[in-house]
């Protein structure tokens, strides 16, 4: 694996890696996959995906300081370069691309990106500026890696949906992968934030997936109601701060009031100082209702060895 901190460096060493391969040109010659690092299982399943796909993989680690509206947050997120960068070899990652902040940012650039109507429900409102940073810091890694595919996690729902969009309207030559929310083994989505829970936070926080795998039961058997589908969510207790609970649209995360599309049910919540998010995927199948729960770990996370 080659570790690199410029985009000129990314780009030539992913394409002296193709070569190598002896691939033709194609339309899946180099595969991307973004992290802010600390990396688990989630991460490992895009590498996974991107490696099955594609001839060279190219990882990007870099937390971005412009998507965190609450600079005590970007303090506090985990990291550990010589760990993540030894996951990611095992995984097969070949280009491992961690940037300075001065690569991502030049101090004298005024170029923003706006994600527009996507942005403004669920997170957007209680995260001013957290869609833009995303919005930014992607197009960057799109436009200067020369990646034909990139891998997201359905986890982050209304930001794989944004993301989309934007590489739809932008134009940008590259298909956008949505890949399975992994959970614990327990049905906590895996995030690197968990480590910062206390044994007791943790077991609270379970509540949130156990709202929705209820939702998801009620959907199987019939209720198409968004209101009903919140419900069943909010109603799995009260150990923790729910901030929202909506039903939305796959295409443009606009809200629902019932579930007669591909959508997602989105749920945020606080667990003591922990902020977490989590949903489900409602996809229609030759006409039936298919809920995409994720994918349970059969064992403890690596995030806690």
């Amino acid at each position: 694996m080659r570790v690199v901190s410029t985009f000129s460096e990314a780009r030539s060493a992913a394409t002296e890696v193709y070569h190598r391969s002896g691939g033709e040109e194609g339309p899946a010659a180099i595969g991307l996959v973004p992290t802010m690092g600390f990396l688990h299982e989630g991460h490992l399943s895009l590498i996974s995906q991107a490696r099955r796909e594609c001839r060279v993989v190219t990882m990007s680690l870099y937390v971005n300081p412009r998507q965190f509206n609450v600079s005590s947050d970007f303090d506090r997120y985990p990291r550990s370069f010589e760990r993540d960068s030894q996951l990611a070899a095992q995984a097969g990652v070949d280009v491992l691309f961690a940037p300075s902040t001065s690569e991502m940012y030049e101090p004298s650039e005024s170029t923003s990106i706006q994600p527009g109507r996507v942005a403004r429900t669920m997170e957007g409102p209680g995260r001013p500026g957290h869609f833009e940073g995303v919005a930014l810091v992607v197009t960057k890694l799109l436009a200067g890696l020369g990646a034909q595919k990139a891998y997201f996690g359905r986890k982050d729902a209304q930001q794989l949906t944004m993301i989309r969009r934007m590489a739809r309207d932008l134009r940008f030559p590259i298909e956008i992968v949505g890949c399975p929310t992994i959970r614990e083994s327990d049905g906590l989505a895996l995030s690197s934030r968990n480590v910062l829970m206390s044994a007791q936070e943790r077991e609270a926080a379970l509540e949130i997936s156990r709202g929705l795998w209820a939702a998801a039961l009620a959907a199987e058997g019939g209720e198409r109601s968004a209101e009903g589908l919140c419900r069943e969510v909010t109603a799995s207790g009260d150990r923790v701060a729910w901030e929202y609970v909506e039903l939305a649209d796959q295409d443009d995360a606009s809200l629902l009031d019932t579930l007669d599309r591909p959508s997602f049910l989105a749920a945020a919540a606080s667990v003591g100082k922990v902020r977490l998010i989590d949903n489900l995927f409602f996809d229609t199948r030759g006409g039936h209702l298919a809920v995409d729960r994720g994918i349970v770990l059969e064992s403890p996370s690596l995030l806690y060895r």
